[in-house]
């Protein structure tokens, strides 16, 4: 006995997706594709394969499974190409498209403000800035919404034209001749 099929899209019983393909391909793009075949560059290869295949009009699954990837994958990629042809084989960015700036110039100088003045003010048990210190305070001051990285701290800084420097511990001694026995040991 067969077994009934359940579309995931509608869940329907005997529901099939309809098969997607590729437009039809200019000579043009097919010259490209054909060209991309012997591309060094996985990608741009597998993605000809895909194209290539769905243009002999081979379905999604079966492409799938010759190119060793999900078919949702080739299908990912006919949309890309009937998008923006030729396009879609550029890899493209997986970086954000917008950038958010934590601190603008107002939040930037209430940052300043902040760091001259002792982190002790603020309930910490250091008299010493460090990048995660002020990103702690920034966010319990109400300066951000969340807990930023240290980085971010760097680059607002940077922006105002503050220069940062790692604090430095040195080793002093409450003995009164400290200064001078050291100077003698140290030449």
């Amino acid at each position: 006995m067969k077994a009934k099929q359940v579309c995931r899209v509608t869940g329907i019983v005997g529901c099939m997706r309809a098969p997607i393909y590729v437009r039809p391909i200019t000579d043009a793009e097919r010259q490209a594709l054909e060209a991309g075949l012997r591309s060094k560059d996985t990608f741009v290869l597998r993605r000809c394969q895909i194209l290539l295949a769905s243009s002999r009009r081979e379905r999604a699954p079966g492409i799938a499974v010759a190119v060793g990837c999900n078919d949702q994958t080739v299908r990912n990629v006919i949309r890309a190409f009937n998008e923006r042809g030729t396009q879609a084989l550029i890899r493209g960015s997986h970086s954000r498209k917008t950038i958010e700036v934590t601190f603008d110039e107002e939040r930037s100088e209430a940052l300043e403000s902040l760091l001259h003045q002792s982190p002790r003010d603020f309930g910490k048990d250091t008299s010493v800035w460090t990048l995660q210190l002020a990103a702690d305070v920034s966010f319990e001051q109400g300066l951000t919404q969340s807990r930023v990285s240290d980085e971010t701290i760097r680059q607002a800084m940077k922006r105002l034209g503050v220069g940062w420097k790692r604090a430095k511990r040195w080793i002093t001694s409450p003995d009164p001749g400290y200064a001078r026995k050291k100077a003698s040991a140290t030449g």
